[in-house]
C-alpha cells in the first residue's frame, strides 16, 4: 500500500514550533504582568501602612520630623504608584500583544493542520479509486477468460 507523504510537512512543523514560541512568549509575558501587578500590590501596602502612621502621628504627640519623614515617604510612595501602574498598563499591553500573536499563530497551525487533512482526504480517495480500478481490470480479466474458456 502507498505512503501518505504530505508535501508540506516541513511548514507545518514549523508552524507548530512557531505555535510553541509564542505560547513561551505569552506565558513570560503574562509571568511579568503578575510580578509587576505584585509591586504595584506592595507599594498600596506601603501607602496604607504610611497613611496609619500619619494618623497615628497625628493623635499622639506631634514629632514635625516624623511628621514630615512620614509625608515625603507617602508622597514619594504615590509618585512610585503611578510610575509602577505605567509599568503595568505596558506589561499588560504586551501581554495583550502576545495573546494576539499566538491566536494568529494558531489559526495558521490549523489552516496548514487543514489542508493536510484534505490532502490526506484526496490521497484516500485515490487509494479507492485505484483499488477500484484493479478490482474492475481483476473481473474483466476473469470475465475475458471464461469467454474464451467456453468456446
Amino acid at each position: 500500500m502507498a505512503k501518505f507523504v504530505y508535501k508540506m510537512q516541513s511548514i507545518l512543523d514549523i508552524k507548530y514550533k512557531l505555535e510553541n514560541q509564542a505560547k513561551a512568549e505569552y506565558g513570560m509575558a503574562v509571568s511579568i504582568l503578575q510580578g509587576e501587578k505584585l509591586k504595584l500590590d506592595k507599594i498600596y501596602d506601603d501607602i496604607d501602612k504610611y497613611k496609619r502612621e500619619l494618623r497615628y502621628m497625628n493623635d499622639g504627640v506631634l514629632d514635625v520630623m516624623k511628621l514630615k519623614e512620614s509625608s515625603a515617604a507617602l508622597s514619594y510612595k504615590k509618585r512610585e504608584a503611578q510610575a509602577q501602574k505605567v509599568v503595568v498598563e505596558r506589561a499588560e499591553s504586551r501581554v495583550e500583544r502576545k495573546k494576539e500573536k499566538l491566536n494568529e499563530m494558531m489559526v495558521d497551525r490549523k489552516t496548514h493542520e487543514k489542508l493536510r487533512e484534505k490532502a490526506f482526504g484526496e490521497f484516500l480517495k485515490e487509494i479507492a479509486d485505484q483499488e477500484s480500478k484493479e478490482i474492475d481490470e481483476l473481473v474483466s480479466f476473469q470475465y475475458n477468460n471464461q469467454d474464451t474458456g467456453e468456446e
